[in-house]
């Protein structure tokens, strides 16, 4: 069992259960930059109720990949992060990866992006879009 902070979270097999104890800062967090940039985005797309989905899936050049993706709706096993209103969705299985995690938005000469700064990623790539626990 799995005992978090924030909101207590109890993960046990596939069944997840959000719990309000604590009120400490949220898990998963996002920069001013990646709350600004959002905020554009939404208003260009012309819809309020777009989210981000930060996911984890296998593959990049270090094992695992970040994913960003919006979306109008929460899952069943969703946690939502919300920060000046912008909603940040994180499915429970990307979870265990990303706690502690902060999403910002750059602007370097390697291009625009979102990167993760993730303090569970043991290494990255070189380009911070993989990583290895």
């Amino acid at each position: 069992m799995l005992s978090l902070s924030y909101r207590s979270i109890l993960v046990v097999k596939k069944c997840v259960a959000v719990i309000d104890i604590m009120t400490e800062a949220p898990m998963v967090s996002m920069t001013q930059n990646a709350v600004q940039r959002l905020e554009r985005l939404i208003a260009a797309k012309e819809n309020s109720s777009l989210m981000l989905r930060v996911y984890v899936q296998g593959g990049g050049c270090s094992g695992f990949q970040y994913g960003f993706q919006f979306e109008e709706q929460r899952e069943e096993d969703d946690l939502e992060f919300e920060r000046d209103g912008v909603k940040l969705l994180v499915d429970s299985m990307s979870f265990q990866y990303l706690m502690g995690s902060e999403i910002d938005f750059i602007d370097d000469l390697m291009g625009t992006r979102f990167v993760v700064s993730n303090p569970n990623a043991a290494t990255t790539c070189g380009c911070g879009s993989s990583f290895a626990v």
